[in-house]
């Protein structure tokens, strides 16, 4: 049974694919490849991001308050509106990130997010998590709409004696602020180079201290970064630089004379 509740903290860092491989093997030593990641085989995750029209919950995300919160959609791989994929919502008080969702068919999903209304109850979902997905559909005024479809690969790891203790590694981030739908497939821009992962650290509390003396073997140390938030500020600094590119061209055709219709 998927879990549908998480309460955790998340460390992120940033690699290259050199230290990936070799920190890999390290870890090997202490902790176990995921069902999915055997012989450091990767599976894809598809996420649709909900936000207001005027990009509220990223834009204060990015303001690293106390307290911040965001919809999405989730689908392990390419799916069709029969399958079932996860509508999570995600918390993050104080470093410390809760996650819960539901299952549901992608068909489903969609209605619930633009309607609001709990779809018919059905074995596979979580009756009090859609309650609470309704209430912030509820709160956010019924304003939330498909802003970003966001897509990796991940290899995860789990550890040998604390199977809470997990470690993924994420690579080929692709994202598009078109066709935002997990039925589409994937497709889009990169967000990083292609030799470069990056790592999440997934503690309940303490970082064991195996852990923590390999970072310190392989320099490797924590990195500010949120998939979502990194794509929304390259997207708005484009956007930017387009209209004064436009106005640039809107003063240069007025000192020309020209006035085209």
């Amino acid at each position: 049974m998927a879990i549908e509740v998480f309460n955790r903290y998340e460390k992120k860092y940033r690699i290259t694919d050199a230290c990936y491989r070799k920190l890999r093997e390290r870890l090997l030593e202490y902790m176990e490849p995921d069902a999915h990641s055997r012989d450091g085989e990767f599976y894809t995750i598809c996420n649709i991001y909900y936000d207001t029209p005027q990009n509220e919950l990223i834009s204060w995300s990015l303001e690293k308050p106390v307290y911040k919160e965001k919809l999405r959609l989730r689908s392990y791989g390419v799916v069709t509106p029969e399958d079932k994929v996860f509508l999570e919502i995600k918390k993050k008080f104080k470093k410390k990130v809760n996650k819960r969702r539901t299952k549901l068919k992608l068909a489903e999903a969609y209605a619930f997010v633009e309607s609001g209304e709990i779809p018919k109850q059905q074995p596979y979902m979580n009756a009090q998590v859609l309650r609470e997905l309704q209430y912030f559909l509820k709160r956010m005024n019924m304003e939330l709409r498909p802003a970003l479809f966001l897509s990796y690969d991940r290899v995860a790891m789990f550890g040998k004696e604390n199977k809470e203790f997990r470690i993924t590694f994420d690579r080929n981030i692709t994202t598009r602020r078109y066709d935002l739908g997990l039925h589409y497939g994937i497709y889009g821009d990169k967000l990083l180079p292609e030799d470069e992962w990056i790592m999440e650290v997934k503690i309940e509390d303490a970082m064991p201290l195996w852990m923590t003396k390999i970072l310190s073997e392989f320099q490797i140390y924590p990195a500010s970064f949120s998939k979502y938030g990194t794509e929304y500020t390259r997207y708005m600094l484009g956007l930017e630089e387009r209209e004064e590119e436009a106005a640039l061209t809107d003063e240069s055709t007025y000192k020309d004379g020209i006035i085209e219709e």
